[in-house]
């Protein structure tokens, strides 16, 4: 038996705007997807969670065991676990395949890639979105830490590498970066998850609608990618006030853009006397916030207080890793 495991992860800066070019920063969560897989020696089929598995329930699931079959050709129990809040914007469906394709490089007695993982993760997560999925989610859960997204190599970053996927005959292109950041002790983020369960989708092209109807707010999203700029280079020099501060000036142009909600405001309000700064994460219309704080259980009360459900996370939290083999 063979036990992996993979981070969820959180947007810090850049949501929608990274959809028109704008650079967006992710980092990687304490709460993770954890799979275990061992050969089935009950049944001559594939097992999930006990269950005869169906590849058109999990299609991504699916495509990975194509992708890296076992070497006998023996079906396999897979069993998933995990703390990462499912529809909420953190990660979960990306850290599942990261974890499965660990996982199954283990047991193929493969020493762990962690860029094939990124890359067929990512490849899997398209497959099952109908080819629309950024390898921002897959990449972070994969390598851990700060992952930055970005149309164009970024010179100060540490380059990770550049993806291209085609979609519908057109030929999208990622710029995939990492780097170092020296957070100061004490520091810590905390997630408050609204409990509402927002549609990327629907926030997305809402935005495309309010950009297309109102040309001259595009500006909005080119504010966003310089908050972005500031908030990256901010973190790189440990100056978390001024990370707080354009956490805040994110969120304030996203809610001006209308993908906010109010049970993210609600959280937001809360969280804000004790944070250096807070903003929603991901696309928005529910899921949940985060706040940088240094009083990370005040932070948490405030926000339960509110109505929503809160953990603490650190920054730099491993990504791909096996915890177990037998």
């Amino acid at each position: 038996m063979v036990k992996a495991s993979a981070p969820g992860k959180c947007i810090l800066f850049g949501e929608h705007a990274v959809v028109y070019g704008q650079p967006a920063l992710a980092c990687s969560i304490n709460q993770r997807m954890t799979i275990e897989v061992e050969k089935e020696e009950t049944f001559d089929k594939w097992r999930l969670d006990g269950r005869t598995f169906n590849p058109r329930k999990h299609p991504h699931i699916d495509y990975i065991r194509q992708q890296l079959p076992a070497l006998d050709g023996q079906p396999l129990h897979i069993r998933v676990r995990g703390s990462i809040p499912k529809s909420s914007g953190l990660g979960s469906s990306a850290a599942l395949s990261v974890a499965l394709c660990g996982a199954l490089q283990q047991l193929r007695g493969e020493d762990i890639d962690l860029m094939q993982a990124s890359r067929l993760s990512h490849q899997a997560e398209a497959q099952a979105q109908a080819g629309r999925a950024s390898p921002m989610d897959t990449a972070t859960s994969s390598f851990g830490g700060f992952v930055v997204l970005s149309d164009t190599i970024e010179e100060d970053l540490d380059f990770i590498e550049t993806r291209t996927m085609d979609v519908d005959g057109t030929s999208y292109q990622w710029h995939l970066h990492t780097f170092d950041a020296d957070i100061p002790q004490g520091v810590a983020l905390v997630v408050g998850n609204t409990g509402v369960h927002g549609s990327t989708s629907a926030m997305v092209k809402q935005v495309a609608n309010l950009i297309e109807q109102h040309p001259e707010r595009r500006v909005e999203l080119e504010t966003i990618g310089a908050i972005a700029r500031r908030g990256i280079q901010a973190f790189r020099e440990g100056n978390m006030e001024a990370v707080g501060q354009a956490m805040t000036e994110n969120h304030i142009v996203l809610r001006s853009l209308g993908v906010s909600s109010p049970e993210l405001e609600q959280l937001i309000r809360a969280a804000a006397p004790s944070s250096l700064g807070v903003k929603m994460t991901g696309a928005g219309g529910g899921g949940c916030m985060i706040a940088l704080t240094t009083s990370p259980e005040q932070t948490v009360g405030d926000i339960e207080m509110a109505g929503g459900r809160a953990f603490i996370t650190r920054f730099n939290e491993p990504g791909l890793g096996i915890e177990h083999i037998m």
